[in-house]
C-alpha cells in the first residue's frame, strides 16, 4: 500500500478487544458497513457487533498451525498472527468493514480499515502475517507478499505450508505438495509455550476453555470455521470470554 508505515509490526500477546460498536446499515443488513471495536478471533476473522467477519482476499495461518522460524525451529504461527493482528487494530481503533458477499459458513466477507484509514488486509500481508489468497484476490495483494518475502518478514522468515493447503491436509487432501516446504513431526508437545488450550464452543453458545489433562480435553474438537480456537494462555482465554471447564 503506498505510504504505508510501520509494514513490520510486532506481534504481542495482546488481549482481545471489547465490543462497544455501531452498526451502519445500506440497503440490506447483508450488505452493511460495520464500524466498532473488533474482537480478534484468529488472524484473518474479527468480530464486531456480534458479527463474524472475514477479511476478504488474504488468508493467515490457522489458530492450530505451526510454522518454522529462520532457525529451523517450530513455533505457532497461526497464534502469532493473531496475537499481531490484534496489536495492530489495537492501535488505530475502531475498525471499519464493508460488506463484499457472504461465505459458506455464513460469515460477513468483508473490506476492512483501520480509523487512520490503514487498509487491514494490505497491512496484514506485507507484514508477513497473512497471504494474498489469488483465487479470492484475483492478486490484489501480490505486490505486499513479494515485499514481505524478499525482507522475510512474518511467516516468511522460515517454511510454511500456504493456510489452505495446511486445511487441506488437515482433511486428509491427496492434494499435490505445497510449493513451500511443509512441516512434518512437529506436535504442540515438543514447542516450548505452546497454544494448547482449547476454546469449544457448547451446544448452548457457552465459551469454555479447556486445559491439558482436563476430563474432556482430548475429545474436545476445534473448528476455528464455528468462531472455536486455540489460546495461549487462561488468561487470554477469559479476556476473549471463554470460561474455564469445570472439570
Amino acid at each position: 500500500m503506498a505510504g504505508y508505515a510501520g509494514a513490520n509490526f510486532l506481534s504481542g500477546t495482546g488481549e482481545a478487544l471489547g465490543f462497544g460498536t455501531v452498526l451502519r446499515q445500506t440497503t440490506s443488513a447483508s450488505a452493511a458497513t460495520l464500524v466498532g471495536r473488533a474482537s480478534v478471533i484468529d488472524g484473518d476473522t474479527i468480530e464486531i457487533h456480534r458479527e463474524r467477519i472475514r477479511f476478504n482476499g488474504v488468508d493467515a495461518p490457522e489458530s492450530s498451525q505451526t510454522c518454522e522460524d529462520g532457525n529451523a525451529k517450530a513455533y505457532r504461527c497461526g497464534a502469532r498472527a493473531a496475537n499481531a493482528l490484534d496489536e495492530f487494530l489495537s492501535a488505530s481503533s475502531p475498525v471499519r468493514c464493508e460488506f463484499v458477499e457472504r461465505d459458506q459458513y455464513g460469515r460477513f466477507v468483508g473490506d476492512c480499515f483501520r480509523a487512520d484509514g490503514t487498509s487491514v488486509q494490505e497491512a496484514l500481508v506485507r507484514s508477513g502475517w497473512a497471504m494474498d489468497w489469488p483465487r479470492y484476490s484475483n492478486g490484489a495483494y501480490a505486490g505486499q507478499q513479494e515485499a514481505a518475502k524478499a525482507e522475510r518478514l512474518g511467516i516468511w522468515v522460515g517454511a510454511f505450508q500456504p493456510p489452505w493447503e495446511w486445511r487441506a491436509a488437515q482433511r486428509g487432501s491427496k492434494e499435490a505438495p505445497a510449493q513451500i516446504a511443509p512441516l512434518v513431526g512437529v506436535s504442540s508437545s515438543s514447542i516450548p509455550g505452546a497454544c494448547d488450550i482449547k476454546g469449544n464452543i457448547s451446544s448452548k453458545g457457552e465459551r469454555i476453555y479447556h486445559l491439558p489433562g482436563q476430563e474432556h480435553y482430548g475429545r474436545t474438537k476445534i473448528s476455528t470455521s464455528k468462531g472455536e480456537r486455540w489460546f495461549c494462555s487462561e488468561a487470554e482465554a477469559r479476556a476473549a470470554g471463554w470460561r474455564g471447564a469445570r472439570r
